[in-house]
């Protein structure tokens, strides 16, 4: 068990439970090169599918005991999620405390059982927008599939109706429009890692490209 996984995973139930704080990955709380913003800026490769809630699942599999396809009232009867946490994108802007909800990926991880193998994640978008994670990255207090930001359900714009959450990352790991996350035990680069962003997207160490 890699070192701080279990602290994470406190605070995770803390947060649950009612108890918790949201996170804060640096006393600094805005990283160098960024700009804080109020706005929510729009950014995506142009292509926004309209996927009906009735017509919406989330395929999770690969290196996992339990593969599983969810479709949105699954989906919304498992255990939610509200956290505070702050959002960087690579094109320098930040903006702290947005309010999303949805399922942590704490519990979609003891939903599908990560076999021992699995070190990835690869997320495909219904836009067919692809990135990919370390799963160390994932298993952390503030991960999350959000259906909802500032208590209303997320635009299409914003990725509705689902989209992934990693704070501690540059907001292009966390892909828009989910519908499949695959675990691997190995990486391969996503769709803007292929174009030369960095593979760890670390903001706080202006980790913008490879």
């Amino acid at each position: 068990m890699k070192e701080g996984y279990v602290q994470r995973k406190e605070r995770w139930a803390q947060k649950m439970s009612g108890k918790g704080r949201p996170s804060r990955p640096n006393a600094t709380r805005l990283p160098a090169g960024q700009h804080e913003v109020n706005n929510f800026p729009v950014l995506d490769l142009g292509v926004r599918p309209k996927t009906p809630i009735g017509e919406w699942s989330l395929k999770i599999h690969g290196e996992v005991e339990n593969q599983v396809t969810l479709g949105w009232e699954q989906f919304m009867g498992l255990p939610q999620f509200r956290d505070v946490s702050d959002f960087h994108c690579v094109t320098t802007w930040s903006q702290f405390d947005m309010d999303f909800e949805g399922v942590s990926f704490f519990t979609l991880a003891e939903l599908v059982k990560p076999r021992a193998i699995a070190t990835h994640l690869f997320f495909v978008g219904y836009d067919e927008y692809t990135t990919n994670t370390s799963l160390d990255a994932c298993m952390d207090d503030d991960v999350m599939i959000a259906h909802s930001w500032n208590g209303a359900p997320l635009t299409l714009e914003h990725g509705g109706p689902a989209r992934m959450i990693i704070p501690k990352l540059y907001a292009w790991k966390g892909a828009k429009f989910i519908r499949e996350i695959i675990f691997r035990n190995h990486d391969e680069l996503g769709f803007w890692e292929q174009r030369g962003y960095s593979n760890t997207a670390d903001p706080f160490t202006e980790d913008r490209f490879a």
